[in-house]
């Protein structure tokens, strides 16, 4: 776990040694009861009006749906998400109720909730998550053909990382956070 970023003094271990892994372990695999925890913390994420407008697709090699995903990766997350134990396709309910009228404007926000507390979870147990978006939506979506009213938003990555990242992570400073959305006074 890496906690020696420059302004973590405070910060949780969990989160100051958080990164997004660029090679994977292939041989550790994520067990079934490894699998259930993560999920477990993604559950108890919150949402609006406790909708949970989440839900994922998990995928680990050997099983049938892993090749049906690894297809669609682009080149760029093939080079390292191919040795990720566990593989994660997460969905959102933008359509609540009557699907043609209701529109949750939080389901992506309350979906990222969920994915977030599955990283944390994930970095507990001595596992890595990178979330990443580079795959083919269109043929993804084609494949898998999820229900009406949902749709395929990101994937995750779990597993052991295969080393350390080479040096401290870059992070926008505190002060660009608060001030990067809004413009100069005139």
């Amino acid at each position: 776990m890496r906690s020696d970023q420059p302004g973590a003094d405070g910060l949780h271990p969990l989160l100051a040694g958080r990164y997004s892994p660029t090679a994977f372990d292939p041989s550790a695999a994520v067990d079934d009861h490894a699998l259930a925890l993560l999920l477990e913390a993604a559950r108890w994420a919150p949402s609006a009006g406790n909708s949970q407008p989440w839900g994922f697709l998990t995928t680990r090699p050997g099983e049938p749906e892993h090749a049906r995903v690894l297809r669609h990766l682009a080149p760029s997350s093939t080079r390292w998400a191919t040795g990720a134990g566990l593989l994660v396709v997460t969905l959102t309910r933008r359509h609540v109720g009557d699907p043609l009228f209701a529109y949750s404007e939080f389901a992506d926000y309350d979906l990222g909730q969920a994915v977030a507390h599955l990283t944390l979870q994930a970095q507990a147990m001595g596992l890595a998550a990178r979330q990443f978006r580079a795959f083919d939506l269109d043929g993804l979506t084609a494949e898998l053909r999820p229900s009406p009213g949902w749709e395929i938003v990101s994937m995750v990555a779990v597993g052991r990382a295969a080393g350390l990242p080479a040096g401290p992570r870059t992070r926008r400073t505190v002060t660009d956070l608060r001030a990067a959305p809004w413009a100069p006074p005139a």
